[in-house]
């Protein structure tokens, strides 16, 4: 972000962290409890939060609390897994037109990314619902167990990627028989009919995990869609594996990513960024402008069209992204 002056004085640092944002209430309360497990990280610096769409506070709003607690230099960083378009486009355009009305500096970090925190958090809630399974039902070897590894999906091939590269980290260093991946929407393989093809491969035991930070409509998606194909395949043990949500070592990689905004490096992998280089099949996107196309969301919370499955004609347990075969909108909102 755009560098502010200011008078010479030592800066006051504060810390955003940018959400999403979320339909779900749930996913809400969460992206909140992280915020606040970060805060004791950074004694000396006032940490706020906000979200990019649907929930409440945005981010103008904890950016004005920052502003009203001094600070005069923020440290922001996205509160998301991977670098696709929210993290690139989205947020980036509300951090500078902020930066550029107030007269603040705003720096802004990088993703989550693939780390290896990240991995060993994934490690746990895999290993957990592994060890719960066991004693219910009988321990399974990991070489006959099928791992399937669920990203949100994104525009971005690049992003999208990311969750391959996390599936064989998980494969190869858990000793899984195969692994595979799907995705909650946006991209492809789809939930559904991943899950059906890995019934088929001839494994007792698929341990399905979302690779997400926090519940929402995409987990609900994920889980219901899970229970239907175990349902229909009783011969295979089925089990969902639990989200990141706040794993201490998400926190930590939260703080790391804080800190090297001052302190490391703080690239993004820009390599394969289709606003960047030609990657195969997204040619005609280098270049696009920076901006966000979320205003018409912003702040609508949990009261927006679609926030619950009750109001919908389409759905009857979960939300199955089935509004979404609506060709008349192609631009997809129902992120959370």
């Amino acid at each position: 972000m755009d560098e502010a002056v200011q008078g010479g004085k030592a800066p006051k640092y504060g810390v955003m962290i940018c959400g999403h944002g979320s339909r779900s209430k749930s996913a809400v309360t969460e992206f909140a409890v992280l915020a606040e497990k970060l805060a004791p990280m950074f004694p000396d610096w006032p940490v706020e939060y906000g979200y990019l769409e649907f929930a409440t506070p945005v981010i103008k709003t904890g950016l004005d609390k920052l502003r009203e607690q001094g600070v005069t230099h923020v440290l922001a960083v996205p509160g998301m897994l991977f670098a696709a378009g929210h993290a690139k486009n989205d947020i980036p355009s509300v951090l500078n037109t902020y930066a550029s009305e107030h007269g603040i500096t705003i720096q802004y970090g990088r993703e989550l990314a693939v780390d290896l925190q990240m991995l060993q958090a994934a490690g746990d809630r895999i290993s957990a619902a592994l060890a719960e399974a066991d004693a219910a039902n009988g321990p399974v070897p990991r070489s006959e167990t099928c791992l399937v590894v669920i990203g949100r999906g994104a525009s971005d091939p690049d992003a999208n990627s990311n969750i391959s590269k996390i599936a064989r980290m998980l494969w190869e260093g858990m000793g899984f028989g195969w692994a595979e991946v799907g995705y909650s929407g946006v991209t492809f393989p789809l939930v559904q009919p991943c899950l059906e093809h890995v019934t088929r491969l001839g494994f007792k035991r698929i341990v399905v995990f979302p690779y997400f930070l926090f519940s929402g409509i995409l987990i609900d998606r994920i889980y219901g869609f899970t229970d239907e194909v175990a349902d229909a395949h009783p011969d295979i043990e089925i089990i969902k594996a639990g989200y990141l949500n706040d794993h201490p070592k998400v926190i930590a990689t939260f703080a790391d990513r804080v800190r090297e905004i001052l302190n490391g490096s703080n690239n993004m992998n820009c390599a394969m960024c289709k606003y960047r280089a030609q990657v195969l099949g997204f040619e005609n996107e280098v270049g696009l402008p920076q901006e966000s196309h979320h205003h018409h969301v912003e702040g609508q919370g949990v009261s927006a069209p679609g926030s619950n499955v009750e109001d919908c004609d389409l759905c009857d347990h979960f939300c199955t992204g089935a509004c979404r075969l609506d060709a008349g909108h192609s631009h997809d909102h129902s992120h959370d």
